[in-house]
């Protein structure tokens, strides 16, 4: 089938990039993208690291213009799909019809309580303003949540002054890393001043004199300021009765295919991966996928199937850490090499499938360097030995 009319449901990075991919592919027909943010896409990564620790006004998360000629529907949200009959509703009683469809609609930020005002969370752009307001009074804070977003929120407010209470039921980021680089960071935090609370699962309780957090073994901690980081949730509610959800999760091929001519990408999709069928909500999955699924709504099973190999970065506590390959580690690295500046490091694991993960900390690597060293071992960095005559 031809297709005319393309509509993107999704403004973040994984439908701009949609939207250029198809460009680049040679879509030259309609393209329409529908968003329910109001902003033009922005890099949310710079939300918790660059734009918390900076002074400047806000610029950290700006992105070039998009040249993708699109009609833009920003601040509008989609609130159904009618998937047989090729159309998106909208908010407000529209409908747009569609040859093909990209859907992009991202995730939310997950909330410990229901409308709490004592509950911060940090998603959007609007959420990251109010964030460096609040905290530049140096109030006194506690983050809940021990992954990359609430490990980098607490580093943040740590760096503007604020006294910081960071509660995670286990080692922060040892989930998301794996010990030994969990160990690593959680100790750059602490000599920083980063207070750690493990103490269970953690409620918010209104009280007149400011926020409380209750935690499950009955400790009670108070602060001026609350900051939840405890994961994301697709946003596929508009795709409720669409027929395209699979136990309520939104599920594609390896060309990033749902039907035929509706594909999707980024934070709201499952996907095959060498370790099954999972969600990874990162920035630069969610620009390979999008990639990918561009391809594969225009040219179908003669696309390229989708090679899926991690890459993570966060920043916090006076460390930067990059990583390439499926974490968490499990031990000790098999490689390690030390770096010629501060607490830097490069690593390297062998995982029990085979694959390889590699891993920076402070340690100047070009990412395709990294990339060598995951695949193929300390080996690989070496240049090979000129050929004798």
């Amino acid at each position: 089938m031809t297709m005319r009319r393309i509509v993107v449901v999704g403004n973040g990075i994984a439908g701009l990039t949609a939207c250029d991919s198809l460009r680049s592919a040679g879509f030259d027909g309609e393209l329409t993208v529908v968003g329910a943010e109001r902003h033009q896409p922005y890099s949310r990564p710079a939300l918790s690291k660059a734009l918390l620790h900076g002074d400047d006004a806000l610029q950290a998360h700006e992105l070039p213009e998009p040249n993708h000629e699109a009609t833009e529907l920003l601040g509008v949200s989609a609130t159904g799909l009618d998937a047989d009959a090729g159309l998106v509703r909208l908010a407000g009683g529209g409908e747009l019809p569609y040859d093909g469809l990209v859907i992009a609609s991202g995730s939310r930020a997950r909330r410990l309580s229901e409308g709490s005002a004592s509950e911060l969370t940090l998603r959007t752009i609007e959420d990251a303003i109010l964030l460096k307001e609040r905290v530049a009074s140096r109030p006194s804070v506690i983050v809940i949540g021990g992954g990359p977003l609430g490990m980098e929120v607490a580093s943040g407010c740590l760096h503007v002054g604020c006294d910081v209470t960071l509660v995670s039921d286990v080692t922060p980021l040892s989930r998301q890393l794996g010990a030994h680089l969990a160990d690593i960071f959680t100790a750059a935090a602490i000599r920083r001043g980063l207070k750690v609370v493990r103490g269970g699962k953690a409620r918010i309780v209104d009280h007149g004199a400011g926020p409380r957090v209750v935690l499950a073994d009955g400790t009670e901690l108070g602060a001026d300021l609350v900051v939840t980081a405890i994961g994301d949730e697709p946003n596929t509610g508009w795709l409720g009765g669409s027929g395209l959800l699979t136990d309520g999760s939104l599920r594609v091929d390896s060309r990033g295919r749902v039907r035929p001519e509706i594909v999707a990408a980024g934070d709201v999709t499952f996907f095959p991966t060498s370790r099954g069928i999972q969600r990874v909500p990162l920035w630069t999955s969610a620009i390979d996928q999008a990639k990918a699924a561009a391809v594969g709504l225009l040219k179908g099973d003669t696309a390229p199937e989708f090679s899926f190999q991690p890459y993570f970065w966060t920043e916090g506590f006076g460390l930067s850490l990059k990583s390439v390959g499926f974490t968490p580690v499990v031990g000790a690295p098999d490689y390690c090499e030390p770096g010629a500046e501060q607490e830097s490091v490069l690593m390297r694991w062998q995982n029990d499938d085979g694959a390889g993960t590699a891993a920076a900390i402070n340690y100047r690597i070009p990412i395709p360097k990294l990339r060598r060293l995951a695949d193929g071992g300390a080996a690989a960095l070496r240049p090979a030995a000129p050929a004798r005559v």
